[in-house]
């Protein structure tokens, strides 16, 4: 098996996980619309929804659209508004290919975010704030499909979610381009100083911001804390299964890359667009339909560093010490890895004893490296996706978060969790090879209502949803998710999340073979 064939699986079978997480759950009762809801903006007034028990405003811009000479333009101010705006219902997500957003998207009128508030009277005290940044590969997603209703209320903050350019469209590079490889971070970082100047009006308070984000938007989190155009956009930080230390030359953890290759990836590019040759290849790529450049970017996207928004790769700011100096909030799932395993298997690609040794060597071509991981993770049975599924996992999230952790501690307040529900609610339709744990992106139902609709949960898997609620907004509002009626988080291990079993742990580094990883680099 090729490396390109089975990194075009990999790219599938992220996608097929994405897609079905956000549209196949059950369908929601709708909330029922109690009254209209009207907030001043700087940019003019927006009528939102009231729900019972809370507000929501949704599709407000916080940039300009980035169309015509604004494509590949750091965000521009949006244009203020006469009247009221509609802000009962999402805008559109930013262009993508299927996945996420069914049938994808083509619209390049997407900077908007959406505002999540409890209901009644305006509060004594302002409100602590949740910033999302959607995950996706930097390639699919939006701020829409995220209710976070139930964190608002529960928790009694505001929540905001956002859309920011992705794929070639938010981190395309090109000689001579400001804001190559950025373009997705800028939008960000726009997006949080809207939040700063307007949020306000929204009960929430403009010092108690906290960003967050899972996945692809856990490594923008990351990026951000290394950013040094982001000081003081943001007071905490909270990171899920996207670890700064992560891997870019692994094809399962989409990190940052330098901007040499950012800029080779955008030659080409713009060479299948037929805009190679151009005597003005931006100029040409301006002109270029949006469906022609999502059907020639890449499956993944990363953004570069070595750019003025991002001068060094994450991980080596983090490892020198240079990010902001803010609590952290970080964690991963107990079996990361299993989704994209279960994939590769169901596209013809099953591990056993005799093909492990293939499989090992087509994802770490090393040959020493490959050897050792056969030796570390033994296939004994015909079914080795568990196998496949934990060297994914360890490799790429759980040894990197352990490490990120250790180094973000060193500086700063740093609780670490692992989510291990091995029942979660399944993110795909259909019978997995095996069975998947607690795989990548499990515990966001917990958190969020997917696409709207809340998924089935068992009585102890609600009763874990609220307390992981309780901690991620404690967090938000004191620097410190413990609280009185919670189990105990302490800094000096992690904490285990499973069903009525909430507890600290010392052996997750020993059990995801994390002195393996540190040791072969």
């Amino acid at each position: 098996m090729t490396t390109h064939r089975v990194l075009t699986t990999l790219g599938c079978a992220l996608t097929a996980v994405l897609a079905t997480a956000w549209s196949t759950a059950p369908p929601a009762q709708p909330a029922r619309q109690t009254a209209a809801t009207t907030v001043l903006t700087h940019d003019g007034l927006v009528r939102g929804a009231a729900h019972d028990g809370y507000r929501t405003f949704e599709g407000i811009p916080y940039a300009a659209p980035p169309v015509g000479r604004l494509r590949w333009a750091p965000p521009h101010r949006a244009t203020p508004w006469s009247g009221v705006r509609d802000a009962t219902r999402p805008a559109s997500a930013c262009p993508q290919p299927f996945g996420e957003v069914p049938g994808g998207s083509i619209d390049e009128d997407c900077l908007h975010l959406n505002v999540t508030t409890p209901a009644g009277a305006a509060p004594a005290h302002p409100r602590p704030v949740i910033v999302w940044l959607h995950g996706g590969g930097f390639t699919t997603g939006a701020g829409s499909s995220y209710d976070g209703h139930r964190m608002a209320t529960r928790g009694d903050v505001v929540v905001v979610t956002v859309n920011y350019r992705l794929g070639a469209l938010g981190f395309l590079a090109h000689s001579g381009l400001p804001g190559s490889g950025t373009f997705g971070l800028a939008d960000q970082q726009a997006a949080l100083r809207w939040v700063r100047a307007e949020i306000g009006a929204f009960g929430g308070n403009a010092h108690h911001v906290t960003l967050a984000g899972e996945s692809a938007g856990g490594y923008s989190v990351c990026a951000q804390l290394a950013s040094p155009a982001a000081a003081g956009l943001f007071d905490r930080a909270i990171i899920e299964s996207g670890p700064c230390t992560g891997r870019p030359d692994h094809p399962f953890a989409p990190s940052s890359v330098p901007l040499s290759t950012a800029r080779a990836a955008g030659v080409d590019l713009a060479t299948k667009v037929g805009c190679g040759s151009a005597h003005d290849v931006m100029a040409c790529l301006r002109r270029v339909h949006v469906s022609r450049l999502l059907a020639a970017q890449g499956t993944d996207q990363q953004p570069a560093y070595a750019t003025p928004l991002l001068p060094n790769d994450p991980a080596a700011a983090i490892m020198a010490g240079r990010f902001h100096r803010v609590p952290v909030l970080i964690g991963n799932n107990h079996d990361e890895g299993n989704g994209w395993a279960a994939g590769i298997i169901q596209a013809g690609y099953p591990v056993t004893p005799d093909s492990w040794p293939d499989v090992a060597a087509t994802f770490f071509p090393s040959p020493g490296q490959a050897k050792a991981i056969v030796r570390e993770y033994p296939v004994h049975r015909t079914d080795g996706g568990p196998v496949f599924g934990a060297v994914i996992g360890d490799a790429n999230f759980a040894c990197p978060t352990a490490r990120t952790e250790s180094l973000l501690a060193a500086q700063v307040p740093v609780w670490r969790y692992e989510f291990a529900d091995e029942h979660a609610p399944p993110l795909t339709p259909g019978t997995p090879p095996f069975p998947l744990g607690a795989p990548h992106a499990s515990e966001l139902p917990y958190l969020f209502d997917l696409g709207g609709r809340p998924r089935d949960l068992t009585a102890a898997q609600h009763r874990l949803a609220d307390t992981m609620v309780d901690y991620w907004t404690g967090f938000a509002r004191t620097a410190d998710p413990n609280g009185p009626t919670l189990p105990h988080w302490t800094r000096q291990s992690v904490l285990s999340l499973a069903p009525d079993h909430i507890v600290p742990t010392r052996t997750a580094q020993s059990r995801h073979h994390c002195a393996f990883w540190d040791a072969i680099g």
